[in-house]
């Protein structure tokens, strides 16, 4: 059987979206599924590629007990729209972007991450961290950790 294939997105690949990748990697060895879905995330933009996940996320998200350990930004390709059953985005900016550059008959792959929320938070943003201070890291995984039930939800359905 072919794995579930999810992909997180965000701005530089450093923040967000690598954050959101381990968070649902945790999510996915405690529920003994790690070996049925493959995740990975990209960048819109290829301001970091190949960097590392930013320190601030990387020490917001160790607390939590998410490990980034080896993740390295990387920016959107034409195959991912192809290879991933889904495409969360964690804004609304974003998804603009991946609607402007997917191909006919591929949208149906692009979801806005906190649209797995539960309400009040649905067709909200996750809010970029980058430029502000700890307080906005913690806030971010606050959503993310938020979302992230929802979207398990999701894919669990699809296995």
């Amino acid at each position: 059987m072919t794995p579930l294939q999810v992909l997180f997105i965000c701005t530089g690949n450093i923040c967000r979206s690598p954050s959101a990748e381990g968070v649902l990697r945790h999510r996915l060895a405690e529920a003994g599924l790690a070996d049925r879905i493959t995740i990975d995330s990209a960048a819109t933009h290829d301001y970091h590629t190949g960097e590392p996940p930013n320190p601030r996320a990387v020490r917001c998200c160790a607390k939590r007990g998410y490990d980034l350990t080896g993740l390295r930004a990387r920016r959107l390709t034409r195959e991912d729209f192809e290879n991933f059953d889904v495409i969360s985005v964690m804004d609304r900016g974003h998804m603009e972007i991946l609607k402007s550059r997917c191909p006919s008959g591929e949208e149906h792959r692009l979801k806005l991450f906190l649209d797995h929320a539960e309400p009040p938070l649905q067709g909200q943003d996750v809010p970029d961290p980058y430029y502000g201070g700890p307080e906005d890291y913690e806030a971010m995984l606050d959503l993310i950790e938020e979302g992230m039930t929802g979207l398990l939800d999701h894919l669990r359905s699809r296995l």
